[in-house]
């Protein structure tokens, strides 16, 4: 009768609560992130693969092979989508944590000569198909312009976004992009410590296999956060690869912590409470913000988010507080599960109406000809590329920009409203302004101070 019941250790109950979250817990911030700027929504599933599957190739390394090969082959989708960043940050986590664990002489079991072809395999076609279509010179300057700009150069100048970020601009990013479950991270974090110095870095596998994952999990936010603070370009996006580590190594808390594994279950009620107080100060932030007179938005369904948070945050508060953190935390998830898809499916379509692309496409597509030059000055409006489907000159360089309106060809330029205001009086020949559309403004400082909304207008040098 005391005999143990036959059934999953303790290891494998977390190991299976780390993977269930890896697999779920992104789900609804990629539904919402998708609409802002869906190639690092891309970047960000081929990463979350390739860390997958690098963890399923230590943790059962009988199969190393197969997953090492899925891998390179998640790592070779993120190069064809964002660059060498695809493959360098990936290998930086992989390559910390051999280090890590003092076995750098593993790399010769990494099939490393065997993904290169992989990754090669999978980008080669892209271009060469480019080259067959385009020639070399254009496929040059692609690459060219791909790799050194959008990579090297946004990386060491900070070139077309926002470069006045401080080194910890993305302290705040970690916990808001996974919130809530972001604050559990200060118990997995004193967790790991404790189990690390309890099992020692040297416990024989498999006792020593969750660990090594979570210590895999620490190192690859660890990186990502660390790469992109020392950038001179900042977005928040950047590190959003971050968040099936984040949900994964909360995961584990919340499931050890529940169960009152070595009293773990106050660190529990203190999440539940700190995270149910947010939730709910956040959704009367949005009442407040999206739902009266003075609002800056006509938002559908931003009250039924606000409310929901609101009333389901205070909700958990009080449970935490009396010590039902389960139910507290079961409270945040349906509250998110139901506000994150009415923003999804009510919220964000009312934001195409603050799109300025699609009008202002139409504005130039209507008088543009095909030897016409279309360009955009200091603005990111990539999606212009789709509604024209034409090629678009992106500029930053203002000697460059006025140089352009000066030249023989017709130009149809997009840029603010403020740098043309800025730029008119040197521009040196006439312009004059086609269209102009608000643009979406939601930095919280604009939103708190209802500040109008910002404008993008389209220009010509061409005016009859």
């Amino acid at each position: 009768a005391a005999a143990p019941r036959p059934g999953p250790d303790a290891g494998s109950r977390v190991e299976a609560a780390l993977w269930a979250a890896l697999g779920l817990a992104i789900t609804p911030r990629l539904m919402m992130f998708s609409r802002r700027i869906f190639i690092d929504i891309y970047i960000s599933m081929f990463m979350g693969l390739s860390l997958l599957c690098f963890a399923l190739a230590e943790r059962y390394p009988e199969r190393r092979r197969l997953f090492l090969l899925l891998m390179y082959g998640s790592v070779g989708l993120g190069v064809l989508t964002k660059g060498p960043v695809g493959a360098v940050l990936p290998g930086l986590v992989f390559g910390a944590y051999l280090l890590a664990h003092g076995e750098l002489k593993r790399v010769r079991q990494m099939m490393v000569p065997a993904g290169v072809l992989v990754v090669l395999a999978i980008v080669v076609p892209w271009y060469a198909a480019i080259y067959q279509r385009y020639g070399g010179d254009y496929t040059t300057a692609l690459v060219k312009s791909f790799f050194l700009g959008e990579n090297v150069a946004r990386y060491t100048q900070g070139v077309g976004v926002e470069s006045s970020r401080g080194p910890l601009f993305y302290l705040p990013v970690v916990f808001s992009d996974s919130f809530p479950w972001s604050l559990a991270l200060v118990g997995a974090a004193v967790m790991w410590f404790a189990d690390r110095r309890s099992r020692g870095p040297g416990a024989p596998a498999p006792a020593a296999a969750p660990l090594r994952i979570r210590t895999l999990l620490w190192l690859w936010i660890l990186v990502w956060v660390g790469f992109f603070s020392f950038s001179a370009a900042k977005q928040d996006l950047y590190i959003f690869p971050i968040v099936p580590a984040v949900a994964a190594l909360s995961g584990v808390f919340i499931v050890r912590a529940a169960r009152g594994s070595r009293g773990w279950d106050w660190a529990l009620r203190v999440t539940g409470v700190v995270a149910g107080v947010l939730l709910g100060a956040a959704g009367a932030a949005v009442v407040y913000l999206f739902h009266g007179d003075l609002k800056v938005y006509e938002l559908d369904g931003a009250a039924f988010v606000g409310w929901t948070a609101a009333l389901g945050g205070a909700f958990a508060a009080v449970l935490a507080l009396a010590g039902r953190a389960r139910a507290a935390l079961a409270v945040i998830a349906v509250a998110l599960i139901l506000l994150n898809f009415t923003f999804v499916v009510r919220v964000l379509p009312s934001f195409e109406r603050y799109k300025p692309v699609p009008r202002l496409s139409a504005a130039i597509r209507d008088r543009a000809t095909p030897d016409d030059v279309i360009a955009h000055y200091n603005v990111a409006l990539p999606s212009m590329v789709y509604y024209l489907g034409r090629h678009i000159d992106v500029m930053f360089d203002r000697q460059e920009f006025l140089q352009t309106l000066r030249g023989d060809r017709k130009v149809f330029a997009v840029l603010s409203a403020s740098d043309y205001a800025g730029l008119e009086p040197s521009i040196g020949v006439p312009t004059c302004v086609l269209g102009r559309e608000p643009e979406l403004n939601v930095k919280l400082k604009a939103v708190l101070a209802r500040e109008a909304l910002p404008e993008v207008v389209v220009i010509t040098n061409r005016c009859r």
